[in-house]
């Protein structure tokens, strides 16, 4: 199950997981789609490609909570 990240990890603007707009590599490694683009879509942590990651909404979030540790480091 994916950890559902609630952040971008190099800009750090909120990534609810109910909602569109994050994209992830194989290792969940987690950005904005802005980020993503300046990116060219390829993970800078492991060289990956960054997928748009899927929403978890009603009750299945509700089962499933998103991940609340940030990882953005300023």
């Amino acid at each position: 199950m994916l950890d559902m990240r609630p952040d971008c990890e190099r800009c750090g603007v909120d990534l609810p997981a109910d909602e569109g707009g994050a994209f992830i590599c194989s290792l969940e490694c987690t950005f904005c789609a802005d980020c993503a683009d300046v990116l060219d879509e390829h993970c800078p942590n492991c060289g990956g490609e960054l997928l748009d990651r899927p929403a978890r909404v009603g009750k299945t979030l509700k089962a499933y909570p998103a991940d609340t540790g940030r990882r953005f480091r300023a």
